[in-house]
């Protein structure tokens, strides 16, 4: 996620909901220059190497910071068989305090990962992107339920044929529309992952409740 998947601060009830991000948000929690897009956003085919190149990008991780690096997953739509997505991977970085950005943010820069986004009010969520600007990579907090509600999503997806062709249709819309900044088209998907992720709660819940 760039400024594309930055989220506004926790609704009144404290769900893991957003309301659509404002641009004074957006220049708030933007380190440097809030960009606007210059053209519409690209979906590609999937494409079979994107499992390899999160996991050069994990290997080359844990190079830089070693047992820092609590635990790495591949998330979003290359992280899904079959799904068309923007050709960008998406990686969570699980560390003991992302809000510590001495313990894990110098290291980072210095291997030419660079800081674009840091949410204070949100988890205390940093975004890097990688060296090749192919990589969006994101940072919690050890225990963060943002990390669980971003698998759910994933792995629900990888098992759910009729919720991943929804998805994909609705990303297939929504990019045709003219967005000024990538967090617009991403607030626009809001209602349709929570409409996955409550079914994908709701079968779980369901197969535990039979075992």
């Amino acid at each position: 996620m760039s400024p594309g998947t930055l989220r506004a601060s926790m609704n009144e009830e404290g769900s893991n909901s957003r309301a659509p991000s404002s641009e004074d948000y957006l220049r708030a929690n933007t380190v440097g220059e809030l960009k606007a897009l210059t053209g519409p956003i690209r979906l590609v085919d999937y494409d079979p190497h994107w499992p390899r190149k999160f996991e050069d990008e994990a290997v080359r991780i844990r190079e830089i910071l070693g047992e820092r690096a609590l635990h790495i997953e591949h998330v979003g739509s290359t992280a899904v068989p079959g799904l068309a997505a923007k050709p960008i991977i998406d990686i969570v970085l699980v560390v003991v305090d992302s809000a510590n950005e001495p313990e894990y943010a110098a290291a980072l820069q210095q291997a030419g990962y660079s800081l674009q986004i840091r949410e204070r009010g949100w988890y205390e969520h940093r975004m890097f992107k990688g060296p090749t600007n192919e990589v969006n990579l994101h940072v919690f907090s050890a225990g963060c339920p943002e990390i669980d509600r971003m698998l759910v999503f994933r792995n629900w997806l990888r098992t759910s044929e009729s919720d991943r062709e929804l998805y994909a249709q609705t990303k297939q819309r929504l990019v045709l529309q003219e967005w000024r900044y990538t967090q617009n088209y991403a607030d626009a998907k809001t209602a349709v992952i929570e409409e996955i992720i409550s079914r994908a709660h709701a079968v779980a819940t369901e197969e535990n409740c039979s075992g």
